[in-house]
């Protein structure tokens, strides 16, 4: 997978060593970007989404779509990825607690590049845990032209910074 950080503007501390803290509410960061394969699609769709417009190229020519599209789960697979890679981090992710709004805005094809933009909307410290704390974040994927073609809102536990 190619991927590469758009932003020149990055966290302060690398994902190695990220706690809950370094979550800022108004963050805002850019990653990417992912290409989007017709094999991946197509062996995707054959495995966890069988529909037609995302399995048969023929079908799919004449169909609504004009062509082949990636499932909406494919998309968050790819997310997640893009996710796991640059935004979460590698020592203080715990699981999370569910994921909320999440909208499929225009397809995915293949050749398509996507690019990732987080938003922190709020981070605040747990209620009955003090070691951790709680961050929802705004996420969109972005194609080449620049449209959206996914958000979502994530919910994350993090633990925070241990004492020194």
């Amino acid at each position: 997978m190619a991927s590469k950080t758009l932003s020149i503007a990055d966290f302060q501390t690398p994902i190695e060593s990220r706690f809950f803290e370094d979550y800022v509410p108004g963050a805002v960061y850019e990653y990417g970007s992912y290409e989007v394969t017709e094999a991946e699609v197509l062996e995707f769709a054959g495995r966890f989404d069988p529909q037609r417009m995302h399995t048969d190229k023929l079908y799919a020519q004449v169909g609504p779509f004009n062509g082949l599209i990636a499932s909406g789960w494919h998309t968050t697979a790819i997310f997640m990825r893009l996710f796991a890679d640059h935004y979460l981090s590698k020592v203080a992710t715990l699981p999370s607690p569910g994921i909320d709004e999440i909208r499929w805005l225009v397809p995915v094809r293949p050749g398509d590049s996507l690019q990732l933009r987080t938003s922190v909307v709020k981070a605040r410290l747990s209620n009955s845990k003090p070691d951790r704390g709680l961050v929802t974040t705004k996420a969109e994927l972005f194609n080449q032209k620049g449209e959206v073609v996914m958000s979502l809102v994530a919910v994350n536990f993090l633990f925070t910074r241990p004492p020194l």
